[in-house]
């Protein structure tokens, strides 16, 4: 077998695997936009089969009538981004206060702080309810947003990236006058683009998902954020599956455009990560 036939099967096994891969990730997909087109009865009853007996277009219409759709939608929008923003920007500060400031029992802090990753989130939302009773804050966008912009993982991944930076840079700075700060925004982050918005995008994939938190500290329909939405046309008598397909299919949209538009600095920073910042 000559190296040309090799290099050939090869090229066939690995575009046979990412097909199959491909297809793996897309089915769900297809399957959600195929249900969404089918009459409610329908959904489960006619099996494997992509199609109903109708196309039932009037699923849309029926997912914006029976919820707010347009507002949760927005909700979703606001809540992601106002989080994915303050996550990027408190990882940055105490990545960089972790690595680059001098203080006693820094690095005894930081392992404590990483200790709150194995903390889950059913353990932390009562105190955190009750702390946000008492300062009258339940229901509110502050409460969707807060309590989850502060973990640590960020932080570690951006340290990682920083620790892997070299200190003249920030010498010659620190020599002409510049100050910690200065540092940090003329020099530093340029440097941490791609790490910082793989945090945001994952801060916003994971703002953009959560139920637990939304549905304890959000009674208000008018501050429901698409998981809560779709809750809605669940009900004493069953779940209206066609328009819910319908709904969930029109929510996915904003995440698919800004993943796609993030796409670049996101495989950019993932592949970085994979070997330390290096």
């Amino acid at each position: 077998m000559t190296l040309e036939h090799r290099s050939n099967i090869s090229k066939i096994i690995s575009y046979s695997l990412l097909t199959l891969i491909a297809v793996a990730f897309l089915f769900p997909f297809a399957w959600m936009l195929a249900s969404s087109l089918k009459p409610t009865s329908e959904v489960f009853s006619s099996g494997a089969s992509f199609t109903g007996s109708r196309l039932a277009w009037d699923n849309y219409t029926e997912a914006t009538r029976q919820t707010p759709l347009g507002r949760i939608i927005l909700n979703s929008i606001l809540v992601s981004t106002c989080g994915a923003l303050l996550t990027m920007t408190v990882s940055l500060l105490s990545a960089y206060a972790f690595t680059r400031l001098r203080f006693r029992f820094r690095d005894h802090l930081f392992i404590l702080f990483l200790g709150t990753l194995v903390l889950p989130q059913e353990v932390l939302v009562i105190p955190l309810y009750i702390g946000f009773q008492h300062l009258g804050l339940v229901n509110s966008y502050t409460a969707l947003i807060l309590p989850f912009a502060f973990g640590a993982f960020g932080a570690f991944l951006i340290r990682q990236f920083i620790l892997s930076l070299p200190l003249e840079f920030e010498e010659a700075a620190r020599i002409d006058g510049a100050g910690d700060l200065k540092i940090l925004w003329h020099i530093l982050i340029p440097l941490l683009k791609a790490p910082v918005l793989v945090v945001g995008v994952f801060s916003f994939i994971d703002y953009w998902s959560a139920f637990l938190w939304p549905l304890i500290v959000v009674n208000d329909a008018d501050l429901a954020t698409i998981p809560l939405g779709l809750q809605m046309f669940s009900g004493e008598r069953g779940t209206d599956w066609g328009p819910m397909m319908a709904a969930v299919s029109m929510s996915v949209i904003p995440s698919f455009f800004i993943v796609a538009f993030l796409q670049s600095q996101l495989e950019k920073g993932v592949t970085l990560g994979a070997f330390g910042g290096r």
